[in-house]
């Protein structure tokens, strides 16, 4: 059992939410460093001295190609082997919104679909596009929970978090991959209307094909979402919590990073 949980927090040229991650992990029992993405390149910094590995939200490299692509391109070239072995070690990877789309930019997300692939041979199957309304939606969403993930371990129905995103749309490369995701229960949030029903935009804020807001790998250890848990990681973040009845320190994403350090407490 890990004595102390250490996460790493990267940071790249237009980076943001690192700061409010980093205080999530913090207050759920974490070891935190926000550590500049240079330092692992460099091998200033290693990759293998952390249990969890966290891609904040935020515009990398201010998304001049699409967001994501050019941190996706790095970590895959420059770290591949690092992280491939870091997924097997079993630790855990979370990318919130510009880190999911390098997470799945990077192939990293969805993950190997058979067995003849090789988790360090990280191929893109899915991609993260312009929202279908054609503008940067910012605005608070409603997530059904499901799949097996480490991450949402113990989180049943729905939950509220912010999106705040131009290019949110999941779509995948073909109807094998989506059926893929789909049939492993890989599917961990996806947008719903208040009563959980199905719903278009703007309830779906970008379009997403199957209503998918964040997906895992096949183990349930890398989480890739677009809504922001860190935002709603304090109850008072809630945009109505004064007329709300049940009053607690906790928001919704706060479940997300407890799980998380929980998880490895457990198991590494």
């Amino acid at each position: 059992m890990a004595k102390k949980v250490r996460a790493i927090i990267l940071r790249t040229a237009g980076t943001n939410c690192d700061q409010e991650t980093a205080f999530a992990f913090r207050d759920s029992g974490a070891d935190v460093e926000l550590v500049h993405v240079n330092y692992l390149f460099q091998k200033v910094k290693r990759l293998d001295d952390y249990h969890i590995l966290a891609i904040a939200g935020g515009f990398s490299y201010g998304d001049d190609i699409s967001a994501g692509r050019i941190l996706a391109n790095e970590l895959r070239l420059k770290l591949g082997q690092d992280i491939a072995r870091f997924i097997k070690d079993g630790k855990l990877i979370i990318g919130i919104c510009n880190g999911f789309q390098v997470l799945v930019k990077a192939g990293i997300l969805p993950g190997s679909q058979g067995p003849d692939l090789k988790r360090e041979e990280f191929v893109q199957q899915a991609t993260l596009t312009t929202n279908d309304s054609g503008k940067f939606e910012d605005r608070w969403t409603y997530l059904k929970v499901s799949g097996r993930c480490a991450w949402t371990t113990g989180m049943e129905g729905i939950v509220y978090f912010p999106v705040a995103h131009g290019e949110g749309k999941f779509v995948c490369q073909n109807k094998r991959i989506l059926r893929g995701i789909q049939d492993n229960d890989q599917v961990v949030f996806r947008y719903c209307a208040q009563d959980g029903r199905k719903t278009d935009y703007p309830g779906n804020p970008n379009g997403s094909c199957d209503e998918i807001a964040g997906i895992t790998d096949a183990t349930g250890h890398i989480l890739g979402l677009m809504p922001h848990p860190e935002r709603h990681f304090l109850f008072t973040q809630h945009p109505f919590w004064t007329r709300l009845a049940k009053k607690s320190r906790y928001g919704d994403g706060a479940r997300v990073f407890q799980n998380g350090v929980t998880y490895i407490k457990k198991h590494c």
